[in-house]
């Protein structure tokens, strides 16, 4: 049966890889177009120490901009165990409709969990949310693993 997405014609799933990078590059660009001149592309690790001094920033400002730095930082800490879920799952010809649902289903939660800890966490409420959709995307690239694991036994 054809999908509204067309998610049983083709293996979408590798193209996955980069739009999760890119997913990881969303918070970092946020937070440098927030810190602007505090911005320094020569040095831009020292981006929060610099906005920090800067008077003219709110407290708010200061967090997500803190807050979205982190957010890519636990995009990349994830994305290599995602990119090796997704070979695993390819190697072991798990059905196109199969990997394209779960890795669809990864970006958009890595995706909302950008929004959920960028955004929405300046209620802190919100940071079992946060880590609720992180849990979910972890859990996603398990079942990636564990889906290709038993059809290879």
């Amino acid at each position: 049966m054809a999908t509204p997405l067309g998610l049983t014609s083709s293996n979408w799933s590798y193209y996955t890889i980069p739009v999760a990078w890119a997913l990881c590059m969303v918070p970092n660009t946020y937070a440098g177009v927030k810190a602007g001149k505090n911005f320094d592309n020569t040095n831009p690790r020292k981006t929060e120490e610099n906005c920090a001094k800067d008077a003219s920033l709110d407290k708010v400002t200061l967090r997500r901009i803190s807050r979205a730095r982190a957010a890519t930082a636990n995009g990349f800490e994830t994305l290599g165990l995602y990119a090796a879920a997704v070979v695993a799952g390819n190697a072991a010809r798990l059905p196109a409709e199969q990997m394209n649902r779960l890795t669809l289903a990864y970006i958009v939660s890595r995706a909302v969990y950008n929004y959920v800890y960028i955004v929405l966490q300046d209620n802190r409420r919100m940071a079992t949310v946060r880590s609720l959709v992180w849990v979910s995307g972890i859990g996603i690239i398990m079942s990636l693993f564990v889906l290709a694991g038993q059809t290879l036994s």
